[in-house]
């Protein structure tokens, strides 16, 4: 597979270290990491047209990931 764009590093980069730290220590995170990468990467497959689908589902997909993205993002400036 080509590079996914969207990837957590890229979109966070101020937060690296504290993400790197996270992902080894807090399973919470880890599983919301996991979850974003799910929903990442089942959007690029559709928007790449591996996968294709729905403008709908397309769109169901997108908000999927921006929640989860704000969650992260959340997450990431609380602690």
């Amino acid at each position: 597979m080509s590079h996914t764009p969207h990837k957590l590093p890229d979109e966070f980069p101020e937060h690296a270290d504290k993400m790197a730290d996270l992902l080894s220590n807090d399973a919470h995170f880890v599983k919301m990491c996991d979850d974003y990468n799910v929903a990442n990467d089942a959007v690029h497959l559709a928007e790449t047209d591996v996968k294709p689908t729905s403008d709908d589902h397309m769109a169901n997909l997108r908000k999927r990931r921006m929640l989860i993205k704000d969650q992260v993002y959340a997450y990431l400036t609380a602690k």
